[in-house]
């Protein structure tokens, strides 16, 4: 029996929609669809409510709380594997595309790439999750916030060398397995307390990654702290992509 409940869920403007598909690549989940011409939401259960198709070029799409189908992992993973991409976008988190490089070796155990990078960690703090970190730490005092995504430090060998270091926090979050309304108001509460001087976001370039980069930016706005900002993307070969 389906069963409904109150969560956000995307509304789509088909006034607004030119059917230029940009959302289609940004929905980690295959909820969307072009139909006739403009973006349809193909089902309510593969819909997560994350908003990472918010960045629609035309400004068709936002984020609405009413009665909605259930979210549906289960359903959204079968529907993936069901109906792969023709071409070579990334689609899903790597639970659902499984990439493997040439360099097998690099990507075999990034941690001994890690060891083999550098002679020691350089990570000044503990701990690093989100979640546990409370505003007022110490170390996050007039630091220069680094706000990475978990696989982050898998994928790129050079994580210390390039992105730790003298008063540099690390702050790690998962936007799409972790609880993303708590993150960012958690994110919120560190920008308007700590006094840090920068964020820097890195994330992977599958497109349910950059949901990081949406969460810092409105904790950005809710904070009130304009601030230096910069978005890094790594590739899933462990590649700098942009940034």
């Amino acid at each position: 029996m389906t069963t409904k409940t109150l969560r956000n869920i995307v509304q789509i403007d088909e006034e607004k929609c030119n059917g230029c598909g940009a959302c289609i690549i940004s929905c980690a989940e295959g909820a969307l669809k072009i139909i006739d011409g403009k973006a349809k939401l193909i089902s309510e259960k593969y819909c997560d409510g994350l908003g990472n198709c918010l960045d629609c070029p035309q400004g068709a799409i936002t984020i609405e709380k009413r009665e909605a189908e259930d979210f549906d992992e289960i359903a959204v993973v079968k529907r993936l594997q069901s109906d792969k991409p023709k071409d070579n976008i990334p689609i899903g988190c790597p639970f659902t595309s499984v990439n493997q490089p040439e360099n097998q070796n690099h990507m075999a155990c990034p941690a001994v790439v890690l060891a083999e990078a550098m002679d020691k960690s350089r990570l000044g703090h503990w701990p690093v999750q989100l979640t546990l970190v409370p505003p007022t730490a110490p170390f996050l005092k007039d630091a220069d916030l680094v706000l990475a995504a978990d696989c982050v430090p898998f994928a790129y060998a050079g994580f210390h060398r390039d992105f730790l270091g003298d008063n540099v926090a690390l702050l790690v979050a998962c936007p799409k397995l972790d609880n993303f309304q708590a993150h960012q108001e958690k994110l919120s509460a560190v920008l308007k307390e700590s006094g840090i001087k920068s964020l820097t976001v890195l994330h992977m370039e599958v497109p349910c990654c950059s949901g990081l980069v949406h969460m810092a930016k409105q904790a950005i706005l809710a904070s009130g702290n304009v601030l230096p900002f910069k978005d890094i993307t790594i590739s899933v070969r462990g590649e700098r992509k942009s940034g």
